[in-house]
C-alpha cells in the first residue's frame, strides 16, 4: 500500500470511525500546483473579495490534496486536514445516503422505533388527529428519531481553508447537505448537487390555511461563515423533482427544503456562474426577520452570471444583507410553477441590475418582485424578453397594495465585468454550471 494511503487509513482508524476507514486516494497529478484546484477568487470579484481575499485550499501541501469517491472518503479528508489548507477533489458520484462502502441506501435504513410512512399517515390523518395541533405522540417521536439518524449521514461539515472541486464533467454529490458552518475561506467549484431529500418530513396541519409537509436539508448552506466563493456548480432535484411528488392530506409531500441558503450572519460571499434549476424554495439570504442581532451589517453577497431556471421562488429572498445581483438570467418555461424571483425582506438592501428575464407570454411581470417587508431596492437596466423593463414601476402598477421604494442606499463596486443584459442569456447559457469552462 502506498505510504499516503496508509497514512490516511491510519488516521481514519485512529478516529474510531469504522465508516471512515476507507482510503482517501491521492493521484500523482494532485501534487501539481497547476489546475483549477489551485485557483483563487479574482481580485474585485464580488463581496468575497472584500476585507482580504478568498483563497480556499490553494496553498495546500501535497499531503493535503485528496481525491474522493464516496461519503466516507470525503469526511475522512476533511477530518484528516482539519483547518489546514486542503484541496478535496470529487471524482464520480458521492452519495450522502450510503453505507460504509459508499453503496446508496434507502429511507428504510434510518427508520426507528417502528416508524413507517403508512403508520404516520394513519396516525395524523386530519380526520383522525384534527387540524388544530401539530403531531405528537409515539409516531411523531419515531419520526423525529428516524430524522435524527438520517441527519447524521446527510450533513457534511466543510472546514476552513478548503477548496472542494469536481474532477472533469461528472462530479456529483447526491443526497448530502454540505454545511459551510462557522468557518472561513472556502471555495466550491465544478460540482453538481442533486436531490438532498428528507426521508421524514413532518406534517403540520397548522401551517397555512391547509397544512403543509415541512422538510430539512439544503444542498448547500453557508451558515455564519466568511469569505466563501461558490462558482460553476449546478443545483437541482435530480431524479426526485417536486412536480413528481405524491400528495398526502391534500398537500405535496415535500422532501426538499432550499437549494442553497446563506444565513445566520454569513458574510462576504460570491456566487458566480452557477445553475439553480427545477426547484421550489431556491435561495434564502437571511432566514428570519428576527435575526437582526446576528445578520445586521452582514449577509453581504454577490450573485452574478447565474442561471435560475424554473425555480418557483426565492431567487433569492433577501433579509438584512447588502446583496448585489447582476448579469443573472432568470428563465421560466411555459407551464412551470412560478411565484416570484426577488423577495424583498426585512431591512434588505438589494441591488438588482443588468439582469435578463425570459418568461412566457402572459406571465405577470409585476410578480418578478415580491415585497415581504418595508425595504427599498435598486433595480435598473433589467430586460424582460429582450425589452428594458423598470421592474419597480411594473410591480407598483400591478400590485398597488404592496408599493416598493427605489434606492438601496449603496452602490456596488466589486464587479470585475458587467455585461449588457441582451447578451447575458448567451453568456450564461454557454458558461454557467458544472462541467463548463472555469476560466474568466
Amino acid at each position: 500500500m502506498p505510504a499516503r494511503r496508509r497514512h490516511v487509513r491510519a488516521i481514519a482508524v485512529a478516529m474510531g470511525a469504522a465508516s471512515l476507514a476507507l482510503a482517501v486516494t491521492v493521484p500523482a497529478q494532485a501534487d501539481s500546483h497547476k489546475g483549477i484546484e489551485r485557483a483563487v477568487l479574482p481580485a474585485g470579484d464580488g463581496w468575497a473579495a472584500a476585507e482580504g481575499s478568498t483563497t480556499g485550499g490553494s496553498q495546500a501541501t501535497p499531503e493535503h490534496v485528496y481525491t474522493v469517491t464516496d461519503r466516507a472518503e470525503l469526511v475522512a479528508a476533511f477530518e484528516d486536514a482539519g483547518d489546514a489548507p486542503k484541496i478535496v477533489r470529487i471524482a464520480g458520484t458521492v452519495h450522502g445516503n450510503s453505507d460504509a462502502d459508499g453503496t446508496p441506501i434507502g429511507c428504510e435504513a434510518y427508520q426507528q422505533d417502528g416508524y413507517t410512512l403508512e403508520k404516520y399517515l394513519a396516525a395524523y390523518d386530519p380526520a383522525v388527529w384534527g387540524t388544530d395541533e401539530v403531531p405528537a405522540g409515539p409516531l411523531e417521536d419515531a419520526r423525529a428519531a428516524s430524522a435524527k439518524l438520517q441527519a447524521a449521514a446527510v450533513d457534511v461539515e466543510v472546514p476552513s481553508n478548503t477548496t472542494l472541486v469536481g474532477v472533469g464533467r461528472g462530479a456529483t454529490i447526491v443526497g448530502a447537505s454540505l454545511q459551510v458552518k462557522n468557518v472561513s475561506n472556502v471555495i466550491i467549484r465544478n460540482i453538481t448537487f442533486e436531490d438532498t431529500y428528507d426521508c421524514f418530513p413532518q406534517w403540520d396541519p397548522t401551517d397555512g390555511d391547509h397544512g403543509a409537509w415541512n422538510s430539512e436539508y439544503d444542498n448547500l448552506v453557508v451558515y455564519g461563515s466568511r469569505h466563501v466563493w461558490v462558482d460553476h456548480n449546478t443545483f437541482g432535484d435530480g431524479d426526485r423533482p417536486d412536480a413528481g411528488q405524491p400528495h398526502y392530506f391534500g398537500q405535496v409531500f415535500q422532501q426538499h427544503d432550499g437549494l442553497f441558503d446563506i444565513v445566520r450572519g454569513a458574510d462576504l460571499v460570491t456566487v458566480s456562474w452557477n445553475v439553480l434549476k427545477d426547484h421550489d424554495k431556491t435561495m434564502l439570504i437571511g432566514n428570519s426577520d428576527g435575526a437582526g442581532a446576528t445578520d445586521r451589517g452582514r449577509l453581504r453577497v454577490t450573485l452574478h452570471h447565474n442561471l435560475f431556471k424554473d425555480v418557483k421562488e426565492r431567487a433569492p429572498r433577501v433579509r438584512f444583507g447588502r446583496v448585489d445581483s447582476y448579469n443573472n438570467h432568470f428563465v421560466v418555461s411555459r407551464g412551470a410553477a412560478y411565484g416570484y424571483s426577488y423577495g424583498i425582506g426585512a431591512e434588505s438592501k438589494l441591488v438588482a441590475e443588468h439582469n435578463a428575464f425570459t418568461v412566457p407570454a402572459g406571465l405577470d411581470k409585476a410578480t418578478i418582485l415580491k415585497k415581504w417587508s418595508e425595504s427599498s431596492l435598486t433595480a435598473g437596466d433589467n430586460y424582460v424578453n429582450g425589452r428594458r423593463t423598470d421592474l419597480i414601476a411594473v410591480h407598483n402598477a400591478g400590485v398597488p397594495a404592496e408599493q416598493l421604494t427605489e434606492g438601496a442606499g449603496w452602490t456596488p463596486t466589486l464587479r470585475t465585468r458587467t455585461d449588457h443584459p441582451l447578451v447575458v442569456p448567451v453568456l450564461v447559457g454557454l458558461g454557467a454550471g458544472a462541467g463548463k469552462p472555469l476560466g474568466r
